[in-house]
């Protein structure tokens, strides 16, 4: 049985490995390239230095002028960072899909299940080898992304928690990758034709991660709040790395007068008009700036949630394809 399910996925395994050397070939000179740049900027310094809250105003202005430089050069790979995303679906829809509807639509499983192999043997193989395959490509891609995607982490205001760089690297991965294969074998199991149980997976694959990265993943953990006033001499101590959550203007009060925004004046500043600062705004004696974060040291620990949530919903759709295999005609 092992050797059946390594002559019929040999090819996707060739085809997997040269889209993996592909990829590499592609993205190590880029990162090589950021990560040079990312020392040639002093970067590297700075992230020791503005760790420091007494860090001097001037070594915060010329690091972030260093961080606006290289967000300038290498902002645009943000766009192939969207694109890395689609991998793990990629996999559940060319190796999950077809794992089970393909036998079904051809009749292949008939043949197998008459030689004296077992309906939930036949699964369990099958289920097991790719399984396997599919956390080793997801380690190496979540490896190779990590190394790649971390200048742009470091540079970034919300690090290693933001927006898309969370799902690239670390152990996430392994969670997305499992969960979209789990999701196409049980969608083959389901329709039992290829395309619709393809389009299935990548519906609900789709569906279920804009879920969690909207309404789940921000309440792993109970969010911090900080507030500052909006007027003073210093600039407040730097939140480089936090996930905001968000922020805004409130009144002494606790009203919210200008969301999604901050204001920083020196003490006694004014406008152009003679108006103090805020008054434009309706702001009232006392008025400060508030924001709710997720700190950057909980990075590990979203990771392992995140991991162990589509580790789990994976390991449930494999308990009910297997169900549903054990129901075929």
């Amino acid at each position: 049985m092992i050797w059946l399910t390594w002559r019929q996925h040999r090819k996707q395994a060739f085809i997997t490995l040269l889209g993996f050397a592909a990829l590499a070939a592609l993205m190590v000179p880029i990162g090589l390239s950021m990560r040079h740049s990312f020392s040639d900027l002093g970067l590297t310094d700075c992230a020791r230095q503005l760790a420091d809250t007494n860090a001097a105003a001037t070594v915060r202005e010329s690091c972030d002028a260093g961080y606006r430089r290289f967000s300038n050069r290498y902002g645009s790979l943000n766009l192939v960072a969207v694109l890395l995303l689609t991998l793990p679906v990629l996999v559940g829809l060319f190796w999950g899909a077809p794992l089970v509807a393909r036998e079904v639509e051809h009749g292949t499983h008939r043949f197998v299940w008459t030689q004296g192999i077992g309906r939930t043997r036949w699964a369990l193989v099958k289920f097991g080898l790719v399984g396997t395959a599919t956390v080793l490509a997801a380690v190496a891609y979540g490896l190779g992304m990590s190394w790649w995607v971390a200048p742009l982490t470091d540079a970034g205001q919300d690090g290693r928690l933001g927006l898309i760089v969370f799902d690239l690297q670390g152990i996430v991965p392994i969670g997305y990758t499992l969960f979209a294969v789990a999701l196409g074998i049980f969608a083959g199991t389901v329709w039992k034709r290829m395309l619709p149980a393809m389009g299935i997976t990548l519906v609900g694959f789709i569906g279920v991660r804009a879920a969690v990265e909207a309404l789940v993943r921000p309440h792993y953990q109970p969010a911090r709040t900080k507030t500052f006033p909006i007027e003073a001499a210093e600039r407040p101590e730097s939140s480089q790395g936090d996930w905001i959550l968000s922020q805004g203007v409130r009144n002494a009060d606790g009203t919210m007068m200008a969301p999604n925004t901050r204001i920083q004046c020196p003490p006694g500043g004014k406008g152009p008009n003679g108006q103090v600062c805020g008054a434009e705004l309706g702001l009232q004696p006392g008025a400060y700036n508030w924001q709710q974060y997720q700190p950057a040291d909980r990075f590990w620990l979203f990771q392992s949630i995140e991991t162990g949530l589509f580790v789990a919903l994976a390991l449930l759709l494999l308990y009910l394809a297997v169900r549903r295999v054990r129901r075929i005609a």
